[in-house]
């Protein structure tokens, strides 16, 4: 007798690809959301009659991606500030293997992000749609940037570090956000990250003309992120290290990079791989409301966005998010540094979610956690999405 629970399965005949380890022909066992059992065909045994999918040796179950940095997608952005912006974002993520993410707001009138703030904090209090990817928090990008590296930021709505207006902001978003980017050099910017960082949220430098000295500063102060690294920050010079040399000359510093091949060069990616090593790169998309739709015009934070091969401009040329798929990102990696896939993936899903302080229930395939899983082949192309238990999406 089926059990008929849509969020209970075994995936059968699959290579299972744990923390340290790759099950070669294994089965993953999952009950109402939770993984119960993981093993080997040998020792399989099904006496609780769950519903059986038959995979084939040569595909892979991986724990589901976390992006961390995403604006939006398939038409949708997080400033629409609508439930149906995050429900279609949300619904359409699990099509390349995200399974949680946080909400990326933009530089807008403080009206503006008070209005995606509340959005989200009403959106995360019913989920809506138990087959959507889960909506884990905000993601603060700006106002409290630095107009010298806006990049696709409005530099109109720039504000000045200030912790009232960050505890407004935390407030309207019901204590959800989780990451704020900024520049710490503007004026009282340490001030903020100190605030940040005793509030448990986690500055991110970007968006930044900080030389490396302001750097040290900031990060004695609590800050330990940089926003996709290279793009919108003070470079590295021989002589002045600036954002960048911090980045890679400070082992504990974490850095998003956005591996589309188009924000940052390959051989820049493997330099940084080389550098940091597999544990402090997070793979971001930072995509824009264009993933997943055609060539055309689009709109970044009230900018038209021109989009033509898979690059996303502003009308002065300026990059302006992208139209990444978090599968893509992955493959890319191990394309551009030789890493292995278990590296690749650890970037995408255990590195954010002990970030996030997720890790108990998301990050990696283990017993107790909830079965957020994709199935890819070797191509990293994804052929199913489970969020929490559900079959959220099955390929051609």
């Amino acid at each position: 007798m089926k059990t008929g629970l849509s969020d209970s399965y075994v995936l059968l005949s699959v290579r299972v690809m744990l923390e340290e380890d790759i099950i070669e022909n294994g089965f993953i066992k999952f009950k109402e959301g939770k993984i119960t059992d993981i093993g080997t065909m040998d020792q399989y045994t099904n006496p609780d009659d769950l519903e059986e999918i038959f995979l084939q040796n040569e595909l892979i179950a991986l724990p589901g991606f976390i992006d961390i940095h995403i604006h939006g997608l398939n038409g949708s952005d997080v400033m629409d500030a609508t439930e149906e912006a995050l429900h279609s974002m949300a619904s359409t993520l699990p099509k390349e293997g995200t399974t949680s993410f946080l909400a990326t707001t933009i530089t807008q009138e403080k009206t503006n992000i008070s209005k995606a703030l509340q959005n989200i904090h009403t959106y995360m209090d019913n989920q809506p749609d138990p087959y959507a990817g889960e909506l884990l928090g905000v993601h603060l990008e700006g106002p409290f940037i630095n107009a010298k590296r806006a990049g696709a930021q409005p530099k109109a709505f720039i504000m000045k570090p200030g912790i009232a207006d960050f505890t407004q902001f935390q407030s309207d978003s019901g204590d959800t956000i989780k990451i704020v980017t900024m520049a710490p050099e503007q004026e009282n910017g340490n001030n903020l990250v100190k605030f940040l960082t005793e509030s448990g949220v986690i500055t991110s430098i970007g968006h930044s003309d900080a030389l490396y000295s302001e750097m040290l500063e900031a990060m004695s102060a609590g800050a330990q992120h940089i926003t996709h690294f290279y793009n919108g920050m003070r470079g590295n010079h021989h002589r002045e290290p600036g954002v960048a040399g911090a980045g890679l000359a400070h082992p504990e510093l974490y850095l998003e990079i956005i591996a589309d091949g188009i924000h940052v060069h390959p051989a820049v990616v493997k330099a940084t791989y080389l550098t940091k090593g597999p544990d402090k790169i997070l793979l971001i998309t930072d995509s824009m409301r264009a993933k997943w739709l055609k060539n055309g015009e689009y709109d970044l934070g009230g900018q038209k966005v021109k989009v033509v091969n898979k690059t996303a401009l502003l009308e002065d040329g300026t990059i302006a998010g992208s139209v990444l798929k978090m599968n893509e990102a992955v493959k890319n990696m191990m394309d551009y540094t030789g890493c292995s896939m278990q590296e690749a993936v650890q970037m995408a899903t255990s590195n954010p979610a002990k970030r996030l302080n997720v890790w108990n229930r998301k990050g990696s395939i283990a017993v107790g956690k909830d079965a957020d899983l994709v199935i890819v082949d070797e191509e990293m192309q994804v052929k199913m999405t489970f969020c929490n238990g559900k079959l959220s999406y099955k390929g051609e």
